[in-house]
């Protein structure tokens, strides 16, 4: 018997435990686990807890809590102990969840058809035509195949006899199945031994059914069908679920502005035009999906796309008006419900609910309450479970008279006292706590009339022992679900991942990128080479401020003016600043969040880029991006500290460069990341040398070094010429020598490499920018730039125009560019087969 991990372990007898039988002895589908932990050191147990805090951070795997003080994007929670279902128990709830699922298919098909439910008195009218879920507009909608409800989640929970219980029912969007493939791609790094060991059952087989499932339905009448995700954004809680979702399914990951209904079709707006899309896939709540007949206020929906459900040119995933069937107050009516519908008695048990909408069944609430929790009898309800037995005094009396106005707002529910399982303490120490638990588990229709169970699902834990209130909001946390695998039958887990593999090249499969996809890349480009260029500035200039000659020092006030034309806030004090003031600014341009041009909020931009097109870069491009914004923080106070954040943030810029190069495929998102990359570097080395040139030509010569380091071409600079830096040089390299990556010529040659690959690619490009900026100094002689030459001062204001036309030319290419792609009103193009 094991005995360090369960001899602290608190046991409740109110409760099911899922680890431990009434009799304090291990269930026997535990013991291989726990055999395996307790070979473990406490050492070792605590670096495979964190190997899963390290690989939640890694992937970008975030929960959004609204107003969580920690943050927007806060990290995933899983604890490093799964939820551990047997082969047997697991088949009887396969086959109750699949029925449900049927169930809920034909409830919609009938209230949003023939209504015969509402006609023999099997559900109240109050329930259906009184709560914002249902949405007439959708009544006569039949949706291809008559499916409409394509995915479908459901909740449990555990009594004390061991007996599941459904707590509610996920029709509109549900979410989680992201998070759940997540918990086991993080598991099977964590624990690798204990899956093979425990033959657990692979999660995989859903999505390939639920792709498979699309596919087959979308109305796509010959052509190649397009199928989105459509999301409500970044700000939306399980957004980096939405993006993974995308990425798995090889959907694309669009916003409603993304799409447009053009004669009653949706199309998906792509860099090269109008793409019909054949279906979507979503996670927007059903009112926001269509400001023009469900919800006017909504600014996330497409407008006119009801219609186009309607006239069956489009499958929308799940059903507009699915909703609905997330109301609680229809559990009671269920039973009756699943026999005639389905001719079947009801195999999972609901929980005993009431609605209050009843006066029987009100009466029963008030002369109950202490056994009860009362719950939002509709979805649209915001609204906590209220625990009877917890309530006194006024708050009581409140509830009763909330009760007794509006009873058919509310609904009630026996108490269940949910089923505790082991949870590893957060505390660092090698010891076992119990939560209370409730489990999720998620079907798909296989599109010939039935559904398919997910093998596992997701366990949410409570924050706080016997809590039963189990919230990600409020600070819970979750547990991958491992059903193992019965050996007398089926095919085992490792043939299923094969053959899920084996379909890896379809569900991988290339689409065109969507237009805001293609503007967040662009974006992404220029964020990520403003940042280096800033880092690069910065750095330089620290240098220079801490090596002590008088060289260096006496060119610090033409610097400082230098980094005040390009933005830095600098101190004011004249006629040039102290060395202090200086380094104090040069520091708050890296930390300052709130500063226009700082490195912080930089990388905050880059990053809030790269989060709206992660399903389009690699797992090193995502790890390397997620961990930029935490290099730069208030701890830096000194040149020393600075520059070595500097160094950093330069290197790890690099390194996306570096991905962007080697992980990405050439299409034409990828063309965009590197035009946005040569116009941030374009317009920052111009509007770099422009200011340089202003200076008098002391102050330049003295200048020459800081800035060839400013421009990344010091190394380059003393290889060639190996003597100190000299203006004609210094001139060629960053201004007119076509092989330096960094110098303007450089620039120039390639944004017309990739403008053309462009207007190849998509059409619709006619942009002479870049090439009339090459005809301009392609017309100019090296010679003429020679100090004391006649030509010099003609040559000098000819370049600084050049300069200066660069930086209006990469504005204007900006906007032309967006212009043409980003916010495109052409014609669809034509799909093949």
């Amino acid at each position: 018997m094991p005995q360090r991990l369960l001899e602290s372990y608190p046991v409740s007898s109110d409760r099911y435990d899922e680890m431990l039988q009434a009799d304090g002895r291990l269930r026997p589908h535990w013991r291989t686990l726990i055999d395996q932990l307790e070979n473990l050191s406490p050492e070792m147990l605590r670096r495979r807890a964190n190997e899963v805090r390290d690989a939640i951070a890694s992937d970008g795997v975030t929960y959004n809590v609204y107003a969580d003080p920690k943050g927007a994007n806060r990290p995933w929670e899983l604890d490093l102990l799964p939820h551990i279902v047997a082969a047997d128990e697991w088949h009887s709830l396969e086959r109750a969840v699949a029925q449900r699922a049927r169930l809920m298919n034909a409830m919609l098909a009938d209230i949003y058809g023939q209504q015969s439910l509402l006609r023999e008195g099997l559900l109240p009218p109050a329930l259906v035509f009184g709560q914002h879920g249902y949405l007439l507009p959708c009544h006569g909608v039949t949706p291809p195949g008559g499916v409409h409800l394509h995915a479908y989640a459901i909740d449990l929970a555990r009594s004390a006899d061991g007996t599941w219980w459904v707590v509610s029912d996920r029709t509109q969007g549900p979410s989680g199945t992201g998070y759940a493939l997540q918990n086991r791609q993080i598991m099977a790094r964590a624990m690798p031994e204990a899956l093979r060991d425990m033959q657990v059952e692979s999660p995989h087989s859903y999505f390939h059914t639920l792709r498979s499932t699309l596919m087959r339905l979308a109305p796509a009448r010959g052509e190649q069908p397009l199928i989105v995700l459509l999301t409500p954004g970044p700000y939306n809680e399980t957004y980096s679920e939405h993006a993974f979702l995308a990425h798995t399914l090889g959907f694309p990951l669009v916003e409603g502005v993304d799409l447009t209904v053009r004669g009653d079709q949706v199309f998906l707006k792509t860099l090269n035009g109008l793409r019909r899309v054949h279906a979507i896939l979503r996670r927007m709540d059903d009112d926001f999906c269509d400001p023009l007949e469900l919800r006017a206020d909504s600014a996330l929906g497409v407008p006119g796309l009801t219609q186009a459900a309607r006239l069956g040119n489009v499958l929308v995933a799940n059903s507009l008006g699915s909703g609905m069937l997330e109301s609680t107050a229809l559990h009671g009516f269920l039973p009756a419900i699943s026999e005639r519908l389905l001719g079947e008695p009801l195999a999972l048990p609901t929980v005993a609910s009431w609605w209050c909408g009843e006066k029987p069944a009100l009466d029963y609430t008030l002369a109950h309450l202490d056994d009860l929790v009362i719950v939002p009898a509709f979805s649209s309800m915001r609204m906590q479970p209220v625990f009877g037995h917890s309530i006194t005094g006024s708050a009581r009396r409140r509830l009763v008279e909330s009760l007794q106005l509006q009873p058919h707002a509310y609904a009630a529910q026996e108490w269940v006292r949910l089923s505790q399982a082991p949870v590893m303490s957060r505390s660092g120490d090698y010891r076992l706590m119990n939560r209370t638990i409730s489990l999720r588990v998620f079907a798909v229709a296989d599109g010939v009339g039935g559904y398919k169970v997910m093998p596992g699902g997701l366990t949410r834990v409570a924050s706080r022992q016997k809590r039963d209130v189990v919230s990600m909001q409020q600070g819970g946390t979750t547990k991958d679900v491992w059903v193992l695998h019965d050996n007398d039958g089926g095919r085992d887990a490792a043939e299923e991942d094969t053959a899920v593999a084996a379909s890896g090249l379809v569900i991988r499969n290339t689409v065109d990128v969507s237009s805001h996809a293609g503007e967040n890349l662009f974006w992404m480009g220029r964020y990520s080479e403003r940042v280096k260029n800033l880092s690069r500035l910065l750095r330089t200039t620290l240098q220079y401020t801490t090596d002590g000659q008088s060289e260096s020092r006496g060119m610090l006030g033409s610097v400082s003016w230098i980094c005040g034309q390009l933005g830095v806030l600098m101190p004011k004090a004249e006629p040039r600043p102290t060395i202090t003031g200086l380094q104090q600014s040069l520091q708050a341009a890296v930390i300052d969040p709130s500063a226009a041009v700082s490195v912080a909020t930089q990388l905050r931009q880059l990053a809030q880029a790269g989060y709206q097109v992660r399903e389009h870069l690699s797992l090193d491009n995502w790890h390397a991006l997620t961990k930029m914004p935490t290099m730069v923080n208030d701890r830096i106070n000194s040149p020393a500290s600075a520059q070595q954040v500097l160094g950093n943030v330069i290197d790890a810029c690099s390194g996306l460069a570096g991905h962007a190069l080697d992980d990405m495929t050439r299409d034409a998102g990828w063309q965009f990341l590197m035009v946005g990359r040569h116009i941030e570097r374009m317009v920052n080395m111009a509007t770099l040398f422009d200011n340089f040139l202003l200076l008098p030509a002391a102050r330049q010569t003295a200048a020459l070094s800081w800035l060839l380091e400013a421009a990344s071409s010091i190394v380059t600079y003393r290889v060639r010429y190996r003597r100190t830096p000299e203006w004609l040089p210094v001139l060629h390299l960053l201004v007119f020598d076509v092989s330096n990556p960094h110098g303007m010529a450089y620039q120039f040659r390639m944004l017309q490499q990739y403008l053309s690959d462009i207007g190849q690619q998509l059409g619709l490009l006619s942009m002479t920018i870049p090439r009339h900026l090459s005809a301009q100094l392609e017309a100019m002689n090296l010679s003429d730039f020679a100090h004391g030459a006649a030509t010099a001062d003609e040559a000098n204001a000819r370049l600084a125009q050049l300069m200066r036309d660069a930086v209006g030319g990469g504005y204007m290419l900006s906007d032309d560019l967006s212009r043409h792609y980003f916010t495109p009103l052409t014609a669809p193009v034509s799909q093949g087969v």
